[in-house]
């Protein structure tokens, strides 16, 4: 059995949903060793989340976008103010979406589905940069 990890530092985005699978896949290149496995990312923030999602039509990210802030408005009376309006509505969105994905690695690649990749959910409207911690684990060639 073979573990694989690294830490990774991901730039400043937008609010919104972004594409990060490239990403992990150039962060970890020893999951192309692995002949079955797991791969499992995580977050270290709680105003942000990761999720898998549609990765071909680009209307899936604003369409998600719209979603999650009619469920999380700005506008509703929270307490947690002190960091700004959407600072709440952001831990409430990476709370229903999570911290973390895994996805089974087969043959060195990861075994997404055919229209799937792994999201950035970036719920803060000026987000500093993001933290994520990938780990691989299985049986390597």
């Amino acid at each position: 059995m073979a573990w694989f990890q690294q830490r990774v530092g991901l730039a400043p985005r937008s609010r919104g949903f972004h594409l990060i699978t490239p990403e992990i896949e150039a962060a970890l290149p020893e999951i192309g060793r692995l002949r079955v496995g797991i791969l499992h990312v995580f977050i270290q923030h709680t105003s942000a989340s990761l999720c898998l999602n549609e990765n071909a039509d680009p209307d899936v990210p604003p369409d998600l976008e719209l979603a999650f802030n009619e469920i999380a408005r700005e506008n509703l009376p929270f307490t947690h103010t002190v960091e700004g309006p959407d600072d709440m509505p952001a831990h409430v969105k990476s709370a229903l979406i999570g911290s973390s994905v895994s996805v089974p690695v087969a043959g060195g690649r990861l075994c997404l589905g055919t229209w799937q990749g792994i999201y950035l959910c970036e719920h803060r409207n000026r987000a500093a940069s993001r933290r994520i911690v990938v780990t691989a684990h299985g049986e390597a060639d």
